[in-house]
């Protein structure tokens, strides 16, 4: 029996060529993800519902010698997701990162929390999807990327809305990698533990104790420190560039060990 594998690119994890769609990139994750796909080759679109956010990345890309345009969008409006897809050219990348927290048990989650996390973790996710994914699947070929979460394989204290917010987007990924694997479309998840994101920040900015903040937070990963954008923009990478080709339905988990022992 014979087998035969894709070649194997002269410069590893490249993206010449490829047209990417950011989500939520006006800053941290998201942000790192525009910067390094740029860096790698990439023409990026930079969506965010901060405007000024969304320059601000476009134009570091540039500076940086890299291809990039701002386009502002709330992922949560079906609507104009579906809009900016009728206007831009055929999307190989589609990072769906756009997210929100909330800190709250059930004592501490309104209904109106969970469904301002739903709308924008999950809805956002899957009007990403279903505005740019039939477009790849035409062509048969693409990578879509989710943004989930630690807290979309285990439970995390207090993280109600957010939690199950996650757990749906690694249920919906794992559904369209199911339902579109003969198309030639990939379809996987991040997984983050803590990150140094601006929300992480902000939270330990505003304790009584920042650097008790820290080490509290940290101290869920076996590394003992959390995560920089930039470990899961490579993360990101791998599973855009052609070196994933086998890879569809996975969930990435980029946690410093936090899940070792679950």
């Amino acid at each position: 029996m014979t087998t035969t594998s894709a070649p194997a690119p002269a410069t590893p994890f490249r993206l010449d060529g490829k047209n990417a769609l950011v989500t939520g990139a006006g800053s941290g994750i998201g942000q790192s993800i525009a910067i390094l796909f740029a860096a790698q080759g990439a023409t990026v679109w930079v969506v965010d519902r901060d405007q000024p956010a969304a320059r601000a990345t476009a134009e570091a890309i540039a500076a940086a010698g890299g291809q990039a345009q701002a386009e502002v969008v709330d992922v949560a409006d079906e609507a104009a997701v579906g809009a900016l897809a009728g206007r831009l050219p055929p999307i190989d990348v589609l990072v769906n990162n756009a997210g929100i927290g909330h800190v709250g048990d059930l004592l501490g989650t309104g209904a109106a929390d969970l469904d301002r996390l739903y709308a924008v973790n999950v809805r956002g996710v899957f009007n990403g999807c279903k505005a740019f994914a039939p477009g790849m699947i035409a062509r048969g070929r693409g990578s879509v990327i989710n943004m989930a979460s630690i807290g979309g394989v285990v439970a995390v204290r207090e993280r109600l809305a957010y939690t199950t917010s996650k757990f749906a987007v690694v249920g919906l990924t794992k559904s369209l990698a199911l339902d579109h694997s003969h198309t030639g479309v990939r379809f996987n998840c991040v997984c983050p533990g803590r990150v140094e994101t601006p929300f992480a920040r902000k939270r330990i900015a505003e304790s009584a104790d920042p650097e008790r903040a820290y080490r509290e937070m940290a101290a869920t990963q076996l590394t003992g420190r959390m995560a920089e954008p930039r470990e899961i923009a490579a993360a990101a990478l791998y599973l855009a560039a052609d070196e994933s080709a086998m890879v569809t339905g996975s969930s990435l988990l980029i946690d410093g060990g936090w899940s070792a022992g679950k």
